[in-house]
């Protein structure tokens, strides 16, 4: 309502005015209200005022008093007492009443409620809308608040304002940040009122920190789960190779798992890592909202180990061989060959030569001389460490035996490279034919051991063919003493040479 100010000036002989007198005027609900109604002249006048056509006294409104200034007084003034007040200036002598009517006006501070003052959403998943219902008069503009800032109209934030002092604010897209309090505030002339909302955002469970990790055999591995989520979820272990789970707390029988968790982190320790330890483990993050899972692969790094079981080659000048080392280590070896301390380079030599595929490596070695025959070392090297692996190739001989008397002699012993299998073959040995098992299919050689040869058989071993060794102590090529007995059958017509 707006309001005048005007004075009125009455041509009177008393010189009766009405100074400043505004309309309306305004008053707070529950106050008391002053209506001022300034009458000035030359004669005091006697103000008299009416309400609703009829003249205040206080005999019948209790509420009303006319002060000694002739304002009007009303007590704890409500929106009931809102009208149209007459203020009448009476003068005896003329018979004249001038007045003026002054609108009161009772403004009502706001009055704010809200539908509800919890509310709970997930992240990710929805909007949610707060609504808050105001009164007053006049009536209250609605604004919304958020961390000491007023909300406008935007992606975010949509504000809607209807009739009857309800007002809505809905948030889109909710995130984890948008939690908290939200206020609703209304404002008018009397005053304001503010309602605070809380918004728990529910947050889904997600794994934010899961790496692979590389552990060395024998150390310690430690493998981090970290996640977020409202509420905070628990965090859980799987062992993808048997399926053995362990949450915060547990230790496996043997004690090498452990897992201690706090704040949404979980750590998985493993002492003593082996290589059967190897493999993929799951985390799990669990709330009541949902959860997440993520895996991560336990990678072990170890000192090259040797596969290769055969460590005995045998050759013959110029019959070359291949003697293969052959490892699994974990980063990849580097392997290389010596003899004598010397590295055989990988373009190799005139009698040899070096090949490397993944895990191996393989000597070729073709015998020039007696000074080829020996001993050959592999090394297999990563970062774990180092390991040798020593390899003989042994000479292998002819089976031609000549001897007079008592002199040194020989037997011949059969050497394959392979595993045994079954079958019939021939071996030759001082000019006699045997029938032994041999080994079918394989690289097979003669070995030589000698040693000294009776000439003191007689008689029936003589006339049987048969000559026997003495027991003595041969070393072979690798030098590995051993205690030979060994018959030889001959033929007859060989026997009478002794």
């Amino acid at each position: 309502m707006k309001k005048t100010a005007f004075s009125i000036l009455f041509d009177l002989s008393e010189g009766l005015t009405f100074r400043d007198v505004q309309s309306p005027q305004e008053f707070r609900n529950g106050e008391t209200a002053e209506v001022v109604c300034a009458v000035i002249g030359s004669l005091v006048p006697v103000v008299t005022w009416y309400y609703q056509g009829e003249e205040i006294t206080e005999e019948h409104h209790s509420k009303f008093t006319v002060l000694p200034n002739n304002n009007l007084q009303i007590r704890q003034v409500t929106k009931a007492d809102e009208d149209v007040y007459r203020c009448e200036a009476i003068v005896d002598a003329r018979g004249k009443n001038p007045f003026v009517d002054i609108a009161v006006v009772v403004n009502v501070p706001p009055v704010l409620s809200v539908l509800q003052q919890y509310l709970n959403a997930t992240a990710d998943q929805e909007s949610v809308t707060f609504n808050c219902m105001t009164t007053g008069s006049p009536e209250p503009v609605v604004t919304w608040h958020r961390k000491g800032r007023e909300l406008e109209p935007s992606d975010q934030y949509n504000i809607i304002r209807l009739d009857g002092g309800r007002s809505m604010l809905t948030v889109r897209n909710i995130r984890q940040v948008d939690g908290g309090s939200y206020t609703c505030k209304a404002t008018n002339k009397a005053g304001s009122q503010e309602r605070e909302i809380i918004l728990k955002v529910f947050v889904q469970p997600h794994i934010t920190q899961l790496k692979n990790v590389t552990a060395a055999e024998g150390s310690a591995a430690m493998i981090s789960c970290v996640a977020e989520g409202e509420p905070l979820p628990d965090i859980s272990w799987r062992r993808a190779s048997n399926g053995q789970t362990f949450v915060d707390g547990d230790k496996s029988q043997d004690g090498r798992f452990k897992v201690r968790g706090r704040h949404g982190k979980s750590v998985l320790t493993i002492s003593g890592v082996r290589l059967k330890d190897l493999g993929r483990f799951d985390c799990a993050a669990l709330s009541r909202i949902g959860d997440h899972r993520k895996s991560m692969f336990l990678d072990i790094e170890y000192i090259p180990k040797f596969l290769t079981n055969q460590t005995i080659y045998y050759s013959w000048e110029g019959n070359p061989v291949n003697i293969s080392c052959e490892v699994m280590s974990n980063p990849p070896a580097t392997m290389l060959w010596r003899r004598e301390r010397l590295t055989i380079s990988v373009e190799g030599t005139a009698n040899t030569r070096v090949y490397n595929a993944d895990g191996k490596s393989v000597l070729e070695v073709t015998p020039m001389s007696d000074r080829d025959f020996g001993r050959y070392n592999c090394t297999a090297r990563n970062n774990i460490g180092v390991r040798y692996r020593e390899f003989i190739l042994a000479q292998a001989v002819d089976t031609e035996l000549k001897h007079h008397g008592d002199a040194d002699a020989c037997y011949f012993e059969l050497q394959c490279a392979e595993s045994l299998s079954s079958g019939l073959g021939l071996v030759v040995g001082l000019g006699a034919l045997l029938l032994l098992p041999v080994l079918v299919g394989l690289s097979c050689f003669f070995l030589r051991h000698c040693g000294v040869l009776t000439t003191s058989s007689k008689g029936k071993d003589r006339e049987e063919g048969k000559a026997a060794y003495r027991k003595l102590p041969l070393k072979e090529e690798n030098g590995k003493e051993m205690i030979v007995f060994c018959l030889l059958f001959f033929r007859p017509a060989l026997v009478h040479n002794f």
